[in-house]
């Protein structure tokens, strides 16, 4: 009976040792590009808005135990569209936001959002990452709602900060009604 109890033990304390030792490993989890979906909108001071969309080129989420921890994901420069306008004044839009004054994007054909802090649970977490457009990074926070296999955000950039400076009243006088604002709007729906 001695011997019952010590083997009986001794096979918990190794159970418990094991388990003890265990790492919860990170669940990773692809950004479906297809069905991702990420609007802009950009702001003049006076005047109407323009909106548009751009790509998602790759991304990954990670998880433990269904609690987001990190994420990174890859937008496509170049797939930058304008949809509040058409013909020549969307072809004419669309060029001159991929040109050097604003994203350059023969140069820069990718902008990453890179996580490195996530905070939250219950699906709802403030996010800090590292931004990257026209290979200058800063860092930015924005809540996240992750639900079942989407997450979704709306965040707000300063252009300026990433060398866009093309229409702002912060560095140019006399704009009038041509002033942009520094800030433009992104609205992030991940399919994963």
């Amino acid at each position: 009976m001695k011997t019952n109890i010590l083997k009986s033990t001794a096979l918990v304390l190794v159970a418990l040792i094991t388990m003890s030792f265990t790492v919860i490993k990170k669940e990773t989890k692809q950004v479906k590009t297809r069905e991702s979906k990420i609007n802009w909108v950009g702001k003049k001071e006076i005047g109407s808005d323009h909106k548009g969309t751009i790509n998602i080129q790759n991304g990954v989420l990670e998880f433990k135990k269904d609690k987001l921890v990190g994420g990174e994901i890859m937008v496509d420069m170049n797939s930058i569209t304008v949809t509040d306008l058409e013909g020549n004044y969307k072809n004419k839009l669309e060029g001159h936001l991929k040109a050097d004054d604003f994203f350059g994007t023969d140069k820069f054909q990718s902008s990453k959002l890179v996580f490195t802090k996530v905070e939250g649970k219950d699906g709802k977490y403030k996010v800090t990452g590292d931004l990257t457009i026209k290979g200058i990074t800063k860092p930015v926070s924005f809540d996240l709602v992750v639900d079942s296999n989407t997450a979704s955000t709306t965040l707000n950039v300063d252009r300026t900060l990433y060398g866009i400076k093309y229409g702002s009243s912060s560095f140019f006088d006399d704009l009038k009604d041509k002033a942009i604002k520094n800030e433009f709007e992104l609205n992030v729906n991940l399919v994963f």
